[in-house]
């Protein structure tokens, strides 16, 4: 293997598995990453992305080049342990200058054990994603003697072995291992605290296949007693906790591989008569379960400016956006409507049961980070329990 010029600086690399190499500096934790590369195009809430256990096993590149200036803080996380493998900045992070932060992101980098990579074009970066589509790359350090061909070649061995994300089930490695009910609301700037919960007026099971904390506080605030169960809990498990609805969450990996142990809970559930709600992993879920499938797409959707048609209104949403995988129309049933479109693409955003109180969303409605527009489909599946505890009544 010929040897690769490297910048006289550079302590860092980022190598493609197409054998595409980047040269930069090491950043957060000193250790060899590897997962699947992506790229995330918002503008805000860098720490709500690098928390949100849907980018498990997955390189953030962060088209934005400067990140850092609000720091990191106590509220704006989507999960106890950030899951992703890494990270890639344009820039050094830059210091901190929000009055809410606690700690900047470099050192919540390192006590997090999460390894980047700075200085990369990453501009040129996102391109090549684009253009060649998503694929495992790895980022090495070496801050002791700066980065050697033989550090190269590790990292090349390491991409070798490295699993792909087409087939992956990860949302068992992200649920949590027990029940617990979750009891917080949303936060409130003007008094730097959360809201008061409200009386619950319904129980929600949420079968956490990797649940982004801001989902659990906007059903928290609605009036939702919410129970979160492991991804592998039984349709009996569930159905004994006597829940007036089921959300499925957001989640990584392949919702193929997830939906080996998935699917068959949640038929179960479909036939329970239950209303269900699904987001993003949850509702590629919901869409195999209701008779569609899904594909792996060139290079995903990430970022929080991502346009939607809902077909129902005709208006356009602009949306939170993270996965690789989308529901494809092949094998829906008649009863089985799209209800949303990406403006980018035109693949799957959304899908409603003609008949039963079902609906899913590819986008995440709870945004965090990203617009609010699409908040109104929490309110819609409240009135759902709602017709159904009349329709009891």
């Amino acid at each position: 293997m010929s040897q690769l010029p490297i910048p006289p600086n550079a302590d860092a690399c980022l190598m493609l598995a197409d054998g595409t190499v980047f040269f930069g500096e090491s950043i957060g934790a000193a250790q060899t990453t590897v997962g699947e590369l992506c790229f995330n195009t918002a503008m805000t809430g860098y720490q709500e992305v690098l928390t949100d256990p849907s980018y498990a096993g997955q390189i953030i590149t962060f088209t934005f080049p400067h990140i850092g200036n609000v720091g990191c803080n106590d509220e704006d996380i989507e999960s106890k342990t950030p899951r992703c493998a890494g990270l890639i900045l344009r820039e050094r992070p830059t210091l901190p200058s929000n009055f809410r932060h606690k700690v900047g992101l470099n050192d919540w980098l390192v006590k997090n054990n999460i390894a980047g990579i700075c200085g990369i074009d990453t501009r040129a970066l996102t391109r090549h994603i684009r253009k060649h589509g998503a694929q495992n790359a790895v980022i090495v350090g070496n801050r002791e003697s700066g980065i050697r061909n033989q550090d190269i070649e590790e990292a090349r061995k390491k991409l070798q072995n490295a699993p792909h994300m087409k087939g992956l089930d990860l949302a068992k490695d992200v649920t949590t291992q027990s029940s617990y009910e979750w009891s917080e609301g949303l936060w409130h700037l003007s008094s730097d605290s959360r809201f008061p919960i409200p009386d619950s007026r319904f129980h929600v099971v949420a079968i956490d296949y990797g649940a982004k904390h801001n989902i659990l506080r906007h059903l928290a605030q609605r009036g939702c007693k919410v129970t979160l169960v492991s991804a592998q809990a039984s349709a009996e498990e569930i159905l004994k906790m006597k829940p007036d609805g089921i959300f499925l969450s957001n989640g990584p990996g392949d919702p193929a591989a997830t939906g080996k142990y998935a699917i068959p809970v949640i038929k179960t559930l479909i036939e329970s008569g239950l209303p269900i709600f699904g987001i993003c992993l949850g509702h590629q879920l919901l869409g195999i379960a209701l008779g569609g499938k899904t594909e792996k797409m060139q290079q995903g959707h990430r970022g929080a400016n991502h346009p939607v048609k809902n077909l129902q209104t005709g208006r356009v949403e602009i949306t939170s956006q993270n996965h690789g995988f989308a529901v494809s129309a092949d094998g829906l049933p008649a009863d089985v409507e799209i209800t949303h479109l990406s403006l980018f693409d035109g693949t799957i955003q959304g899908l409603r049961h003609k008949t039963k109180p079902i609906f899913c969303v590819q986008g995440h409605p709870e945004a965090s980070p990203g617009p609010h527009d699409s908040g109104y489909l929490f309110d819609a599946f409240v009135r759902l329990m709602q017709k159904r505890a009349k329709e009891a009544a």
